[in-house]
């Protein structure tokens, strides 16, 4: 399931994007009197997009008139519920029928693009887009298969503990540390809870939130190469595996989490996690780079939370990882293979400097263009950069990087070991037997 991102205060683009729109499209005579793409072999296209309230909502609604205007080419936007837009691309992907297919979309990459790719159902996008990969080439490992890139990020970020900086004060918490130990975490949980807190929210209900915890424990158990190699064998036997399990029921049998979490959704309004994050009724969550902008469409007045504060997830005594590796992952924008060549034109506009600044001082993500990294507003979102470009190494989801059918089987089961029903060894049982079956 792609993490969401979201939006913040709307500003209209105004004649700066329309120029750069004209500029970055190929442009000729179109009958309209308008600047029309070449190679347009259609007269619109669809995008889908998860950022389906507020500001971010409405930005993407301005990018996509803009380029409307300037092109002559129609964009047909579906803004999404983030679960729901996951469903409806797998039902779509699994249909094989072109008119179902967006034309448009948004990649997490992985395991996930690369059977998209061996299915024939996504662009090459390495020719046609050279100029902006050349820009985000940072970041598009993870969208390259067999050498060819075949989405362009737009996003990039880690997962971390963001926190109500407010509530944590209340609590007789001073100090918080950016890169705290399991000792140093266990101390926050026990001073919110002696202060009738709610330590944590987490949306069990959409089982990936919580299995992030359990991918972090691989993060600091496992390095990097060994989390490698098991993939591609196939094997998961390595002892660490285990161990993230361990430090999972550790945190579990804390209790620190949101009454009801089993079956509290991720994002989806003010009861779920983040809803309960940006409405003030817990201290904490687990989440990713999006969660400012999530926070800030599910408050009253639509801005995102001044109280919020950001750390790393724990260290632990003697681990195998490498403390400067984090857990995340980014977005990126898919064009599907049977999508017109003005569906190229546009995700290449959603790459540049401009539109990545706009998306930027929304505080919708972390982009990935140079150009707009210092753009951010919110000065919490923006210590994010350093320590995504500090040189660790970011672990991509594990449900992406193994694909649907494996992720599947992992993240069903981490959610057993969230309800009392199943314990680390299972997990990793159930992941080796996933990679058995596919192989």
């Amino acid at each position: 399931m792609m993490r969401k991102t979201r939006g913040a205060a709307l500003v209209a683009l105004g004649s700066t994007v329309a120029l750069l729109v004209s500029g970055c499209i190929g442009a000729g005579s179109g009958s309209n009197g308008g600047e029309t793409n070449e190679n347009a072999d259609a007269q619109e296209f669809t995008w889908w997009h998860n950022s389906n309230t507020g500001e971010g909502k409405a930005y993407y609604d301005q990018v996509a008139a803009d380029f409307e205007a300037e092109t002559g080419v129609k964009v047909n936007v579906s803004a999404m519920q983030h679960e729901d837009m996951g469903t409806k691309l797998q039902a779509a992907f699994q249909s094989g029928d072109d008119e179902q297919i967006p034309d448009v979309y948004m990649s997490r990459g992985g395991g996930e693009l690369a059977n998209e790719v061996e299915a024939g159902l996504v662009r090459d996008l390495t020719e046609d887009s050279a100029d902006t990969i050349s820009k985000i080439s940072n970041f598009t490992d993870q969208y390259t298969v067999d050498d060819k890139v075949y989405a362009l990020p737009f996003s990039m970020g880690i997962v971390g503990f963001w926190y109500n900086k407010d509530l944590f004060e209340a609590a007789g918490i001073s100090e918080v540390s950016p890169n705290p130990t399991i000792e140093e975490f266990n101390g926050y949980l026990d001073k919110l809870k002696q202060a009738d807190t709610t330590p944590l929210a987490v949306g069990a209900g959409d089982k990936w939130p919580a299995a992030h915890y359990w991918y972090y424990g691989v993060v600091r158990e496992c390095p990097f190469d060994v989390v490698e190699a098991a993939i591609e064998s196939a094997d998961y036997s390595d002892p660490c595996f285990l161990k993230a399990g361990e430090h999972l029921e550790d945190i579990i049998g804390e209790e620190p989490f949101n009454r009801g979490f089993l079956t509290t959704p991720a994002q989806s309004g003010p009861t779920s996690a983040s809803g309960l994050l940006a409405t003030e009724k817990v201290a904490m969550e687990l989440a990713g780079h999006w969660e400012p902008g999530v926070a800030g469409g599910l408050t009253e007045d639509g801005k995102v939370p001044d109280f919020l504060g950001w750390f790393a997830f724990p260290t632990f005594d003697g681990q195998g990882g490498n403390p400067a590796d984090q857990m995340g992952g980014g977005d990126a924008w898919s064009v599907s293979a049977a999508a017109p060549d003005a569906a190229v034109d546009f995700v290449n506009y959603l790459l540049s400097d401009e539109v990545q600044q706009g998306f930027a001082e929304r505080d919708m993500g972390l982009p990935t263009n140079p150009a707009a990294t210092d753009s951010l507003a919110n000065q919490t979102l923006a210590q994010l950069i350093p320590v995504r470009d500090g040189g660790g190494v970011t672990q991509l989801y594990l449900d992406t990087r193994l694909g649907q059918s494996i992720g599947g089987a992992m993240n069903d089961e981490i959610a057993l070991v969230f309800a009392g029903e199943a314990g680390p060894q299972d997990v990793v049982d159930a992941i080796q037997s996933a990679a058995e079956a596919e192989q």
